[in-house]
């Protein structure tokens, strides 16, 4: 029996957390910093959305990104094309991949995530770029 006064006490039958996340709701794949140069450079560039804190992303940023803000990402929920290509972008390409996680369980079908971050573009695209 469960005794709250004792921790060591466990019931018989334990629940399981777990969270659920739908096999369509992960991102599909990462984008290179190549891959991402040559879709710019394209007819209809993605949408680039920098994940990173404000100061972060006043030291370093890539030409024609859009700080994700609220204001921003209610923007997007509410009217941006949910099929149009967007590229989330961080320091290194951890929190990018949440944030792009985020925008497909959102409804969102074209979203990867820069692989190696604003770091990865200042080593292996523009060398102008500062690094931190």
């Amino acid at each position: 029996m469960f005794n709250r006064r004792d921790p060591t006490v466990q019931p018989k039958t334990a629940v399981k957390r777990e969270t659920i996340v739908p096999r369509e709701a992960t991102v599909q794949r990462e984008a290179t910093v190549q891959e991402v140069a040559a879709l710019l450079k394209s007819p209809q560039p993605p949408k680039l959305l920098d994940v990173r804190e404000s100061p972060e992303w006043e030291r370093a940023h890539l030409p024609g990104t859009q700080p994700l803000t609220q204001e921003l990402m209610d923007e997007a929920l509410k009217g941006w094309d949910r099929a149009a290509l967007v590229i989330t972008i961080c320091h290194h390409g951890v929190r990018s991949l949440s944030a792009a996680q985020v925008l497909i369980r959102q409804g969102f079908t074209n979203v990867r995530s820069m692989k190696g971050g604003v770091d990865a573009w200042a080593r292996e695209i523009d060398a102008q770029l500062p690094r931190y």
